[in-house]
């Protein structure tokens, strides 16, 4: 029985392929639970550089095999399929287009780290081919993707998993049951922090595609703008060009914001969303005033998220950040240099960070004092990463999505709120104001934060870095009320509008009700 042609995916409806794709996947995989010496076929698309992480990952459990790649670059493509010969002697088959590898009968995973901007298609096509689905963070470049993968993987039975790590962390597990058993006491507000270096990526500009590259397929989903490519380094460097990444929130963030619902037991959207945000300090950094950077999404930003009784705040630094501007975050890291990546938790009875790194978490009285660490072993445990692609693999063979620790209404969540916190940027950013408004503006809306003290930690970071504010202001988005059912804005047809984008034919992720 062949899976879906190319030819079908246009031709056919996805409901009327459905049962064909699903009673073809669960054969395979149940064929490979029933015997130990058949294993799972795993595709990998996007292996520059997450990607490798899925290939060994995947390839060190008995129960899967990495059989194919897909790659845009050439050059790439052919360096990761010798070093997977190499080390397993066996070459995989390389693909360009995702839509050959999933024409296979003999994958049944598709596992995804490409550019942002592909995420969502890849994985909506994957489960109407009836493939299970491993998706890296954040899983869509906005609302309206997360919502269609959702209904895919509901509506195919296929097994989805967000590749955010640290729900399978024993040390974060740990801590988030402390922190939910009233170990801090009553706790209100979670601070995500992304205060991680990041240098100007170039000046805007035309220049080349790769030669190696195929633009169109590289492209995907996302229209061609002019010129094509406006960045100096054409990997990786798109996820500070909004109309391929999603800044540092949706980079980042997704791992510290998935965290912070997490503990505070938030299964929904915001109710309200406030941003303040700029890409500043780079003509500083350049002593040149004239400069204008390729990157267009925000090195500074704070995003306020009011879920009614509790509040998120997410905090993007990229500039210098050693001293932080900020003593109470040096102290409960133990550091005033360098990067602070993780999560405090805000206690009545004391404090709680997940951090610094991906693993571990510590708790503090109300003196800041150390109390007790949580912490994941990864001898006794395992490895992290292989340990959550291992969880994925329970759920495959199983056919048991209750087993998922981060399935796709988590991915969905999560990276949601990176993207509502930049629309309300994106509809602001003309809005270019002074400290003085910022401070109405953050007082007015209110949360559980002491949202001035957080503002001024955040100015006294620009200063650090040259920056003036008065005079390089920073953009004051508007208060956007949500509503967390039917996912959209109140009476704002801009924000409304960002919930999507525009596609290029042949290549549109579709509607929730249309997947």
């Amino acid at each position: 029985m062949k899976q879906i042609t190319r030819r079908q995916f246009n031709a056919a409806s996805a409901a009327s392929l459905a049962g064909l794709a699903t009673a073809v996947h669960t054969s395979s995989a149940a064929k490979a639970a029933d015997s130990p010496n058949e294993k799972l076929g795993v595709v990998v698309a996007g292996v520059n550089g997450r990607g490798q992480s899925h290939v060994a990952g995947f390839g060190s459990d008995p129960r899967t095999e990495v059989r194919a790649i897909v790659e845009v670059d050439s050059k790439v493509a052919q360096q990761r399929a010798g070093s997977i010969e190499k080390r397993t002697g066996k070459k995989p088959t390389v693909y360009r287009d995702i839509r050959e590898a999933l024409e296979s009968d003999d994958l049944q995973i598709v596992t995804c780290a490409t550019p942002n901007h592909w995420h969502a298609l890849i994985g909506v096509w994957a489960m109407q081919a009836g493939k299970d689905v491993y998706l890296e963070k954040p899983i869509s470049h906005n609302v309206n993707e997360g919502r269609a993968l959702v209904a895919a993987a509901k509506k195919y039975g296929r097994m989805f998993q967000t590749g955010t790590q640290c729900r399978s962390s024993n040390g974060v597990i740990d801590l988030v049951n402390f922190i939910q058993s009233g170990g801090i006491g009553e706790v209100k507000l979670a601070r995500g922090l992304c205060y991680k270096r990041r240098k100007s990526i170039g000046p805007l500009g035309d220049y080349p595609v790769p030669d190696s590259i195929d633009f169109n397929l590289w492209s995907g989903p996302a229209t061609y703008t002019d010129p094509k490519v406006t960045r100096q380094k054409f990997h990786y460097d798109w996820h500070w060009q909004r109309h391929y990444g999603n800044g540092d929130s949706g980079n980042q963030g997704p791992h510290q914001t998935d965290v912070s619902r997490w503990g505070l037991g938030l299964e929904r959207h915001p109710n309200s969303i406030l941003t303040y945000a700029g890409r500043l300090g780079y003509q500083a950094e350049r002593k040149d005033p004239s400069y204008v950077d390729a990157g267009d999404t925000a090195n500074t930003q704070v995003s306020i998220y009011d879920y009614g009784d509790k509040t998120i705040v997410f905090e993007t630094r990229g500039l210098s950040v050693d001293n932080s501007a900020d003593d109470e975050i040096n102290e409960l890291f133990g550091s005033n240099r360098g990067n602070k990546i993780g999560v405090v938790f805000y206690g009545s009875e004391g404090y709680a960070i997940q951090g610094p790194n991906y693993e571990n978490g510590r708790i503090f009285d109300l003196n800041k004092k150390p109390v007790r660490d949580f912490k994941h072993d990864t001898k006794e445990d395992g490895e992290l990463n292989e340990l959550h692609m291992s969880n994925f693999i329970d759920a495959v063979v199983s056919r048991d999505g209750s087993k998922l620790n981060a399935d796709a209404m988590c991915g969905h969540l999560s990276a949601s709120i990176a993207h509502l916190g930049n629309i309300s940027y994106y509809v602001g950013q003309e809005n270019r104001v002074s400290p003085d408004d910022i401070a109405g503006a953050v007082e007015a809306f209110g949360s559980s934060d002491d949202d001035s003290a957080t503002l001024q930690r955040t100015l006294r970071h620009l200063r650090d870095n040259g920056v003036k504010p008065e005079v390089e202001q920073l953009s004051l988005g508007p208060v956007l009320k949500f509503d967390p059912v039917t996912e959209r804005f109140a009476d704002n047809d801009a924000a409304n509008a960002m919930l999507t984008r525009e596609y290029r034919d042949g290549f549109v992720v579709p509607d929730p009700d249309k997947v």
